[in-house]
């Protein structure tokens, strides 16, 4: 009798040393982890900041966050990696050029001369046309689009002073990994290179290229203006940053959770879309008054548009997006 009594304490204490951490794993409070590659002051992470702000007020139950500024868990491509992963970031803002790897109609989101201007940009978004390559990503990457920030209206910035397309004629210049920027530069006449974001700056210091392009948020926080001060006011694409969740994160977390950060994506991206697109002027024109860029008009992007047409065709069609840009000229 005392034997058994004494194997059940021996049972109950163990089942106590067994059960107990998955209690307190099932009681601890969540975390999501976040990365951005700027600072406080730029619309990406304002729109971060807004994403947790809404989910911590649609969940109204004890949620932490850890958001990584300043590209200290790397990029934007190594983001959208760990978030197919699941691991590392839980969320993030990416360009849709890094997501090529795994979908290869992502980087139709963005590309150059897709969308009129921001109006339309906007148009398309709230129509909900972008759904069926974010279906796609979802299937191929494991990561949900959950809302889409951007609105900045994309130029070329350089070392030198050009105004049309003769004088940017075998340019070099910077491009982001997509196919499709490449191909259309290359078209428009420009010597396009892939080069990493964050090493822009010293490329054109050490000339190994004469310009990129960016919006203007990004020409300030980086400070390309330091090396490239010439704005050529091409206008050539207006950027789209979807805000990405981790599928294998999203899977893991309770319901009432899940619709929490779904709903905030979007709310979020809606507010970062308005922060970005009516900053773009305001950065440009506040850094050309202080002496740091010039802009110049650009005489001919009706015929830069042209010269990329064909190749905005065929890459639809190659990536099984035609419908798509039907839809999107339409809206």
């Amino acid at each position: 009798m005392k034997r058994r009594a004494l194997l059940k304490g021996v049972a109950a204490a163990a089942a106590t040393t067994v059960f107990a951490p998955a209690i307190g794993r099932a009681q601890a409070v969540p975390t999501l982890v976040g990365a951005v590659q700027f600072n406080d002051a730029h619309p990406f992470t304002q729109g971060l900041l807004k994403f947790e702000e809404r989910v911590k007020a649609l969940y109204n139950r004890p949620i932490n966050f850890t958001l990584h500024k300043d590209s200290s868990l790397g990029l934007e491509k190594q983001y959208f990696e760990y978030m197919a992963q699941g691991k590392n970031v839980d969320y993030a803002v990416v360009s849709p050029a890094h997501m090529s790897t795994f979908a290869k109609a992502a980087p139709f989101i963005d590309a150059p001369f897709v969308f009129r201007d921001f109006p339309h940009m906007e148009a398309v978004v709230n129509k909900g046309l972008l759904t069926p390559i974010a279906d796609e990503i979802e299937k191929k990457a494991g990561v949900r689009l959950i809302g889409y920030g951007g609105g900045g209206v994309r130029n070329l910035f350089s070392n030198k002073p050009m105004k049309n397309l003769a004088e940017i004629k075998g340019l070099k210049v910077r491009v982001q990994g997509a196919p499709i920027w490449s191909r259309s530069f290359s078209a428009i006449g420009m010597s396009p290179t892939v080069i990493a974001y964050n090493e822009i700056y010293n490329a054109i210091q050490n000339n190994v290229i004469a310009a990129a392009e960016n919006e203007a948020a990004g020409i300030e926080q980086m400070k390309f203006f330091e090396v490239a001060p010439n704005i050529l006011m091409t206008q050539h694409a207006v950027s789209v940053r979807p805000i990405c969740f981790s599928m294998k994160t999203l899977t893991s977390l309770p319901k009432d959770l899940q619709d929490a950060v779904i709903q905030a994506g979007k709310e979020a991206a809606d507010y970062e879309r308005k922060v970005e697109s009516g900053s773009d002027s305001e950065i440009l024109a506040r850094l050309e008054a202080a002496g740091r860029l010039k802009r110049i008009p650009f005489e001919d992007r009706a015929a830069m548009q042209k010269l990329a047409e064909p190749v905005m065709l065929a890459y639809a069609k190659e990536v099984d997006a035609s419908g798509i840009h039907t839809a999107i000229a339409s809206a």
